[in-house]
């Protein structure tokens, strides 16, 4: 039941708790509104007859009782039925009859057999309950009746039951969204954890017909998914084989061949550039696997890339970095990631001017929206790019050379960045830096 009631803030189970929840209230009144109806006459003929009897037999008992036995009598209708009789004093002071649909019907019956000058009262003199005139011999009598005498005169148990019977109807409609919500959030969480590089727990192939078949559908993709990925491991090996071991010919044919140091310098930078943008294909390409994720101390590896870019000639960095902030990771794609962004910091975001690319690189931790993360900074001093193209930076093969600069490359650097930040559930934002440049920030979970 916790973990049934643990979705509650799901909106299609607000959606669905809410027609439940109207389609019972409407059955409930229609059902009291139907009741109602049958059940009005009787009940005004009931408790007009009530009151009738009840001021006919006491009236009889008076009038017929000897004058020594009436204070017994009295007493006996006090004890044992609840009804008091008082004498109608012009100083009374009288509080209408009570608030009640039935009360003008009631009353017109009982006029009908009373007598036309039948005072009905809730309040007699600061005392509550039903009262009732009635005369002998021309004196006027109040005749007290205690309220639970007089069915049908109160609401409070049709509030009472009402009231059990919505609580009960409310529960049951929470129950039955949740069961019938539950196979959708199940599959919800399975497709976040395709979505997060994780291998779900098959879904239960059980229920309906159609959640049979869902299920096992689902099942069935993440399986192919599995022995897609497993294909694609095997076709990165060709790969890396095939395309390197040529490439690895020709460089030492380069190397031997009697050429030019010009021409030579030129093929080592094409097979060079070629090197590196398989290197970018197969980065691409290759999984970031949840189950490698272990602690990673991010602060150690944000400071060393950024020594290492450091000691490159066209780059000088400054560092924010806290001390010790772990991370759950993978370490090689993370360092990865780190190194992309400087590298497409280096290649496209010089400052204007230099010969330099300045880097800022800072790591705190922060209360975003999925509480406190790990959130690493990096930004430069160049030129930017324009706000309505910042997300095309994040496509597979593109570079936006109008505002980057020139470069070689096959414009997937940032996109490795986008989609490992993502297997690790991380929050990826870019951004114009104020006064120049670009800002790349993402959000990691931290170790528990």
């Amino acid at each position: 039941m916790p973990r049934i009631f643990g979705r509650m803030k799901s909106g299609l189970f607000w959606r669905t708790f809410f027609l439940l929840s109207m389609l019972t209230g409407l059955s409930m009144a229609s059902w009291i509104g139907m009741l109602n109806v049958f059940q009005r006459g009787p009940q005004v003929e009931q408790t007009a007859e009530l009151l009738v009897s009840v001021v006919t037999i006491t009236k009889a008992a008076l009038t017929h009782s000897a004058p020594d036995l009436r204070r017994e009598l009295l007493f006996e209708l006090v004890s044992n039925e609840g009804i008091r009789i008082y004498d109608v004093k012009p100083t009374d002071t009288v509080e209408p009859p009570p608030p009640n649909s039935l009360m003008p019907e009631v009353a017109a019956l009982v006029r009908d057999k009373l007598g036309p000058d039948t005072r009905f009262s809730r309040m007699v003199n600061e005392i509550p309950g039903f009262w009732v005139s009635f005369d002998i011999d021309g004196d006027k009598y109040w005749l007290m009746l205690e309220r639970d005498k007089l069915p049908g005169l109160t609401r409070v148990q049709w509030l009472g039951w009402a009231t059990v019977v919505g609580v009960l109807s409310l529960l049951g409609a929470a129950l039955i969204s949740s069961l019938v919500n539950l196979p959708l959030a199940r599959l919800t969480a399975a497709a976040r954890s395709i979505a997060q590089g994780k291998r779900p727990t098959p879904l239960p192939e059980k229920g309906s017909r159609e959640i049979i078949e869902a299920n096992r559908s689902f099942n069935q993709m993440v399986d192919d998914l599995q022995q897609l990925e497993k294909d694609r491991a095997v076709i990165l090996a060709g790969i890396s084989h095939d395309l390197r071991t040529p490439l690895a010919r020709m460089q030492l044919e380069v190397e031997m061949a009697p050429l030019s140091d010009e021409a030579r310098t030129g093929m080592q930078s094409d097979i060079a550039q070629m090197d590196a943008i398989i290197g970018q294909f197969l980065d691409f390409a290759r999984p970031t696997e949840s189950a490698t994720f272990v602690p990673v101390n991010l602060s150690e590896l944000l400071e060393d890339c950024a020594h290492t870019a450091a000691r490159l000639p066209d780059v000088r960095t400054t560092t924010d970095i806290d001390a010790d902030i772990h991370v759950m990771g993978n370490s090689t794609d993370l360092r990865r990631v780190i190194n992309n962004v400087i590298e497409n910091a280096r290649r496209y975001g010089k400052t204007p001017g230099a010969d330099v690319t300045e880097i800022d690189m800072a790591l705190h931790v922060r209360m975003t929206g999925h509480g406190r993360r790990a959130v690493v900074e990096i930004n430069d001093h160049g030129t930017g790019v324009p706000d309505d193209q910042i997300e095309q930076l994040l496509r597979p093969f593109t570079r936006l050379d109008s505002a980057r600069g020139q470069a070689n490359g096959a414009g997937l650097g940032l996109a490795i960045v986008e989609r490992v930040i993502t297997r690790h559930n991380a929050e990826l934002t870019v951004r114009n830096r104020d006064g120049g440049g670009l800002v790349l920030q993402f959000a990691l979970p931290l170790a528990t």
